[in-house]
């Protein structure tokens, strides 16, 4: 199959990303977080104040992600404290009943993300005051929500795994009242990244040995352009133009200049002449503002042959690569490289497999997940003890709905290193929900995330990010050839339930 090489360096001054600079509108007063509007004033200037209230507004969108989720999650919580039921031992599973769109495997992104938001998973004053304000639960839940905790354990997927429907993602394991308040939270995280890093492995498949920089932040919301660069990045995308996402994540960015840089000046030549002397000659120059033949001619003369990269965001791109291909070798720039953009996707991407093309950037598709935004996946009890204490698997048996109850383990079943099937071993009414370590043939697919409400940081931060990365290119040699391709398909490998002994 075609391997992802290592593009870090190679991206380095190669891409150019459209990075227009936004600068915020001089109003007159702003609003403080109680939506009240404060004028200026002498004693309290203008910047101060708002320097303040951004540090307040922050404090408040990151002390806590208790409410990042969904009323019916606290409701259920507050009827289980009610009826006895919350300290009920249970066992919520994540998992995906089909893959979108027809695709041929699934990649798991947002573990590390989901740890992180766990951590802060508190109710603090202010949570607590718009539940009771708010009517949303009785005195008796708010008085557990004050000390709640994640006590339980959580395992699944390592983050750049490989995923098939009814693979066990995620397995959160605790009380009732423990488990059933995360089920928001953890989906809205995985579903998105998810179906982002599914749609950038088949963008990066398609690529091959050619570099793929993400560059979507314009075409998402603020904190999901940061999510999804995190995704891509996982599934085998070299870099990103957003700099928060590097900052937060240890991805590789880049960026030079967009159109606005060459209508800017008084002509072509002007911009690219200024550009070369802030960047230098390895530069990728943009081409297109104008005349593309004549762009890349200017360009030459400006940079000298030596010049890194020119990219094209416009036109039909395999005919104009060609052409610009032809006019830079004519020009001595043999070594000067060819970066395209312009709305693609892994289709367009794989048309151009034969093009003289160096480097791609990828904008919206990817961090739409490429016309799935989300990866469909659910949330639900699969076992729990009953009132005398016994375990029981239970399962949703709706038609088109219906999953496979009980405590679950997954192994990749493997043939002279190829997948052949994903192999899922059952403990459906048992005493004690063990289930085995290992499988004959099968490589484990699943790790502890958190035990006894301790987290393992490991999986966080760049660190974690590069580790699920590097294990997303590893796992991804498994695939067999079928599930290369980018038509809508079965899965590549079936999933396989076994009873365990």
């Amino acid at each position: 199959m075609c391997g992802v090489a290592d593009v870090d360096e190679r991206l380095s001054g190669q891409l150019g990303a459209d990075g227009p600079r936004h600068r915020e509108p001089a109003d007159t007063g702003v609003e403080d977080p109680d939506r009240r509007v404060v004028h200026d004033s002498p004693a309290y200037p203008r910047a101060s104040r708002r320097a303040h209230q951004r540090a307040q507004y922050a404090e408040r969108m990151t002390t806590s992600t208790a409410l990042l989720t969904d009323r019916y999650e606290l409701t259920m919580l507050a009827a289980s404290l009610r009826d006895g039921t919350a300290f009920r031992p249970s066992v919520f599973e994540l998992f995906s009943r089909r893959l979108s769109g027809g695709r041929r495997f699934g990649v798991v992104a947002g573990t590390g993300r989901l740890l992180g938001l766990l951590r802060d998973f508190r109710f603090g004053e202010e949570e607590l005051r718009f539940l009771r304000d708010a009517q949303v639960v009785d005195a008796e839940s708010l008085k557990y929500l004050e000390d709640y905790r994640f006590t339980g354990t959580i395992r699944g997927y390592r983050e750049g795994e490989l995923y098939f429907p009814g693979s066990p993602i995620l397995t959160v394991e605790g009380t009732f009242a423990d488990a059933v308040v995360l089920e928001t939270l953890a989906l809205s995280v995985l579903n998105h990244d998810s179906a982002v890093a599914t749609a950038a492995a088949r963008m990066s498949i398609a690529a091959g040995e050619r570099p793929l920089a993400e560059m979507g932040s314009r075409r998402a919301a603020e904190r999901s352009a940061v999510a999804a660069a995190r995704a891509a990045y996982i599934a085998g995308f070299g870099a990103t133009s957003n700099l928060e996402a590097g900052r937060s994540w240890g991805i590789p960015t880049m960026g030079t200049a967009a159109h606005s840089w060459t209508l800017l000046h008084d002509t072509e030549e002007e911009a690219f002449r200024a550009q070369v002397e802030s960047m230098g000659t390895d530069t990728t120059l943009l081409v297109d503002t104008y005349d593309i033949r004549t762009g890349v001619e200017t360009a030459i003369r400006v940079a000298g042959t030596r010049l890194g990269g020119v990219r094209i965001d416009s036109g039909d791109l395999p005919i104009v690569a060609a052409d610009v291909r032809a006019q830079l070798d004519e020009l001595g720039a043999a070594d000067t490289r060819i970066t395209v953009t312009s709305d693609l996707d892994e289709y367009a991407i794989a048309a151009l497999a034969a093009s003289p093309v160096d480097a791609y950037g990828v904008g919206t598709s990817v961090v739409t997940g490429s016309g799935y935004p989300t990866a469909s996946m659910v949330y639900k009890l699969v076992a729990r003890q009953d009132g005398a204490g016994s375990w029981i698997g239970v399962a949703k048996a709706s038609a088109d709905k219906a999953s496979y109850g009980g405590r679950k383990a997954a192994f990749r079943t493997l043939v002279d290193g190829v997948a052949t099937a994903e192999t899922v071993v059952v403990s459906d009414g048992f005493e004690e929900l063990d289930t085995p370590d290992e499988h004959p043939d099968g490589r484990p697919l699943q790790v502890t995330f958190v035990e006894a409400g301790d987290i393992d940081t490991a999986h966080e931060g760049s660190e974690g990010t590069a580790s699920a990365r590097a294990h997303h290119l590893r796992v991804r040699e498994e695939l067999p050839v079928r599930a290369l391709a980018l038509s809508k398909s079965d899965p590549a490998i079936p999933t396989v339930y076994v009873e365990a002994d």
